[in-house]
Parts: structure tokens; C-alpha cells; sequence
């Protein structure tokens, strides 16, 4: 079923510019609800009323820029599907290197000390 909401977004969208680019801003937005799912995407109520507001801004002649801007004002970074790398997005771009580099390092330790034990049996 979520797999088909983007489809069904497709006929809409070929239709009417606007709602063209209400789609590409929905694709870039995060929704606080479903968490990994764009707003484009989720089914939910709350993305429901996101693309509303969305075309709502739109229509009132906002950029692309200042309608993400409005939902990052809202939900902070998190609500951007690429948080920026600095500031309070940083720890999302580069916690998974550091959790790679402890395991790596983890891991070099274990197997090194396995090997000494096993020269001197």
C-alpha cells in the first residue's frame, strides 16, 4: 500500500505544475511521525496536512527555500530527509563513522589478542 502512494501522487501531478513542485519540496521533507518516510511518501495525517500547507505557500508565492525554511523553523533540522552537516545535523552525518571506527578498532583489538594467546598455547 505505501508503496503505491507515490503512484498514486503521479496522475496529480502530471496535471498541474504546482502540484509538480509541492511533490519535489514533499520529497525533501521528513515526516515527524513516520520518521524515515518523506512527506511525499506517508500516508499520515500530519504529511497530509504538510503538503497542504505546502501548496497553500505556494499559492501565496513562496520559493521553494522559504517553504523549507518554514517547516525547519517548525521541526528543527530533523524534518529535512539531508540535514545539513554542521550544527545540530552533524551528529547524524558522522555518528555512523564513528560507531564504524570503534567497532573496526574493537574488533582489531579482539582478534590481536586472540592471536597472542594463541602463540603462547
Amino acid at each position: 500500500m505505501l508503496l503505491l502512494a507515490p503512484l498514486a501522487w503521479a496522475d496529480v501531478v502530471s496535471e498541474d505544475p504546482q502540484q509538480r513542485q509541492m511533490l519535489e519540496i514533499a520529497e525533501k521533507l521528513r515526516c515527524a511521525v513516520c520518521q524515515n518516510q518523506s512527506v511525499a511518501e506517508s500516508n499520515a495525517e500530519l504529511a497530509q496536512d504538510m503538503r497542504r500547507i505546502i501548496v497553500e505557500q505556494l499559492a501565496a508565492g513562496r520559493s521553494e527555500a522559504e517553504v523549507i525554511d518554514y517547516f525547519r523553523a517548525r521541526y528543527g533540522d530533523f524534518v529535512l530527509m539531508r540535514p545539513p552537516r554542521q550544527g545540530s545535523g552533524a551528529p547524524l552525518w558522522w555518528a555512523p563513522w564513528a560507531i564504524l571506527a570503534a567497532a573496526g578498532g574493537g574488533a582489531f583489538i579482539y582478534l590481536r589478542r586472540r592471536l597472542r594467546a594463541q602463540e603462547r598455547s
